[in-house]
């Protein structure tokens, strides 16, 4: 018996399965009587579709079938809005659905007894093309004078446009001491999971049309797909199997609805596996920015001024855009008190991969430019960039740019203070030992980012738990939806029922992730599940202890837990309560740069995270040295490129990730945990937060080492050496 399962390390129940092989990832699945598909992509960034001729693949040996546009019944879909087709061809009842708009829309699909016949037919499809003009890049999409991408939605290609004014920003620069201006850049980031997208579709035995995929919300793909397919959304079973890492690159459809589509049409199962290079070219992406930021302090070191414009590739289609960019406008101050506040971020449609969500959502673009900007104003204060940064830290009932309170309590003072304390800050500055041609720095960013969905969605979350017995517990089974993606979900929600229940994590079966099966959990996004499904699943097992307490046998309960209500922002002021919690963290950095090579070595990474309260530690510090690592490739490595719309580096020989080799010699963890009131046992989530300051700490770091700022990343040894002027 186990009362104390909440706050232990206990292994993963995932844990063996998924390293003795056994866990089966979508593209182990198979069936009987199994078909293949493969899609044919458009390859090329802007045109029009006159005419597509399939004749051809359909003779070719082993095809079963072959669709276009026209067999789609309603030819849309997005998560956020239906503004991309799920074949483009010219003979959908849909206007505006026969033009591609980037590298990876999809204009047919094959289906043949193998793979290999599968991806020969495709190459007999005759696809005639009118080439239109390619908006590469989001600055020339906001010409007056630039084609418009999506005509449907208005005269421009601005997807999303988002203000916030706060006090008077223009009058207050002129009562500014200090004041900074920098121009930033942010790129794409490749998802780069190790499981590509794959997925199975066929007819279960009460008639519905399932499909198994890696996702993060079963009953949004399952809404999507059926909406394509013109069915009732209980004609349409979504299951996740095991998923090899997601990231928020799995949020939007890529396979899902043409395989649904086949399965559905033909009454058999159907399976198609991708390949690195379709979904590098296929799905969306992290989404480059420009920012513009003006900042202005006085002479004491209190920020009073800041001024930013950000401009987002937004990519062919809108995916999570809107959303994203919300929390960008938000987290573009940093997690700091600022009276007068002016914020203009700009989405915009152009023909490249679509940007989409990736971990940490927009945060990591902003706070960029927001941290780099605290140091600069530090630098010519003569303050040190930590002591600045107390100086303005959030504190209980601060107002952020949106002119709200920040909900409390608000922990971003402990965790600079952790931090800090733990890379031992001030020695460390003092003492930087350098050679000839290596020059060693340290550098420190903070950040902030919200816990759940926002600006006026009702955040819920659904749980069931069963307990089998007769005098006493034998077997407690739990339902939850959620997507393990990862993160270890799972094992925290048979933690969270055992510390209810008091009984051993060992009599806890856990069914997951089946939408004909279960409530809706909500998404594996916005670094929620913790909080989301911890508070469904506590409310569940407290209703099913109840029951049993009154001899229920068994005693079966479900609860669907509402979270505290937030508001959208005003259209003029972004006045609102977008979001009802937040997480902070705090990170120093120790880096090498060799000035003859430009190469950057990062020695040390200290990061600290308020996760209010950690449920399983182990866990914790397994996702912040994930995050730490994938933030360090998106700093220092990661380098994707294209050109007029079509991507260059489409493979993982040329767009690198970092290896064993490459990654932080060492990664230490702080754990800080300020309860939130609101979350199950004071959890705040975490899974995001240890992405967010990476690249502003790495960019401090090698300022500290060279005197030179450098506003854009991937700090590739090209980048670093043409900043120190040696090339």
């Amino acid at each position: 018996m186990s009362s104390h399962s909440v706050g232990k390390s206990l292994p993963r129940v995932d844990a063996v399965n998924k390293v003795t092989g056994r866990a089966l990832y979508s593209g182990d699945l198979t069936m009987k009587g199994m078909l293949h598909m493969k899609i044919l992509f458009a390859e090329r960034p802007h045109a029009r579709v006159k005419s597509i001729r399939t004749d051809k693949a359909e003779a070719a040996d082993g095809v079963a079938a072959v669709y276009t546009s026209k067999d789609v019944p309603v030819n849309e879909y997005g998560l956020q809005i239906p503004d991309q087709p799920v074949l483009c061809g010219p003979d959908s009842k849909k206007p505006h659905t026969d033009i591609v708009r980037f590298v990876g829309d999809q204009v047919a699909v094959v289906v043949a007894k193998t793979e290999a016949e599968a991806e020969a037919a495709v190459k007999l499809i005759e696809v005639e093309y009118e080439d239109l003009p390619i908006l590469a890049n989001p600055t020339a999409a906001l010409r007056t004078d630039a084609p418009i991408l999506h005509p449907d939605r208005g005269d421009t290609n601005i997807c999303v446009h988002y203000k916030i004014r706060k006090g008077e920003a223009d009058d207050a620069f002129a009562k500014a001491d200090v004041i900074v201006e920098g121009e930033y850049q942010t790129p794409v980031q490749e998802h780069a999971y190790l499981q590509p997208e794959a997925g199975l579709a066929y007819i279960d035995e009460e008639g519905l049309v399932t499909i198994q995929c890696g996702g993060q919300w079963t009953h949004a793909d399952r809404e999507t797909i059926a909406h394509s397919l013109g069915l009732p959304d209980e004609k349409i079973r979504v299951i996740y199997p095991a998923i090899g890492g997601a990231f928020g690159g799995r949020e939007d459809m890529s396979v899902q609805i043409v395989l649904a589509l086949a399965a559905w049409k033909l009454q058999c199962p159907v399976k198609i596996v991708w390949s690195r290079r379709e979904s590098m070219i296929g799905h969306g992406k992290r989404h480059a920015t420009t920012i513009n930021a003006k900042w202005g302090a006085t002479r004491d070191g209190k920020l009073v001024a800041v001024e930013n414009e950000l401009i987002a590739d937004g990519g062919a289609y809108m995916y999570t855009s809107n959303k994203v960019l919300g929390n960008a406008a938000i987290t573009s101050t940093g997690p700091y008190y600022i009276p007068n506040v002016k914020v203009d971020v700009y989405g915009v449609y152009t023909n490249n991969v679509p940007g989409a969500a990736f971990r940490g959502f927009g945060a990591p673009q902003a706070l960029f430019m927001a941290e780099i900007q605290m140091d600069k104003l530090a630098e010519k204060l003569g303050m040190d960039p930590v002591e600045f940064r107390l100086k303005n830290a959030l504190q209980n009932g601060d107002t952020l740019g949106v002119g709200t309170p920040v909900p409390s309590p608000v922990s971003i003072t402990q965790c600079i203070e952790a931090a800090r304390e733990k890379f031992n800050w001030k020695k460390k500055a003092k003492n930087k030992k350098s050679t000839p041609h290596i020059a060693r720095g340290h550098g420190f960013a903070a950040g902030f980012k919200n816990v759940g969905f926002s600006f006026g969605y009702q955040e819920n979350c659904w749980s069931k738990v069963e307990i089998h017995g007769n005098g006493k517990m034998e077997h407690v089974v739990i339902h939850q939806a959620g997507a393990e993606v990862g993160q270890g979900l799972h094992t925290v929600m048979i933690q969270m029922a055992a510390q209810v229940l008091g009984v051993s994590e060992n009599i806890i079966e856990i069914k997951t992730s089946d939408s004909a099966k279960q409530g809706n959990s909500g998404s594996a996004s916005a670094s929620r599940l913790t909080f989301m499904a911890g508070n469904s699943m506590k409310g569940a097992a407290e209703a099913a202890l109840e029951k049993w307490k009154k001899e229920e046998r068994p005693a079966i309960a479900e609860f669907k837990y509402l979270a505290p209500r937030t508001t959208p922002f005003d259209h003029e002021t972004g006045h609102s309560m977008p979001n009802f919690s937040y997480a902070y963290v705090a990170q120093a950095a120790e880096v090498e740069v060799d000035i003859e090579t430009g190469h950057v070595r990062v020695i040390r990474i200290v990061s600290a995270d308020d996760v209010g309260k950690a449920i399983n530690p182990d866990q914790v510090v397994g996702q912040i040295e994930g995050a730490v690592v994938q933030a360090h490739g998106y700093a220092v490595l990661e380098d994707f490129k294209t050109k007029d719309g079509r991507v260059l580096t489409d493979q993982l020989s040329t767009y690198l990730i970092p290896t064993i080799w490459d990654i932080p010699e060492s990664v230490e963890s702080v754990i800080v945990e300020v309860p939130d009131p609101n979350g199950p046992w004071g959890a705040r989530g975490l899974g995001e937060l240890p992405l967010l300051p990476t690249a502003p700490a790495i960019a401090a770091a090698i300022h500290d080492a060279t005197g030179v700022w450098i506003d854009e990343f991937p700090f590739t040894p090209e980048r670093v050496l043409r900043a120190l002027g040696k090339i």
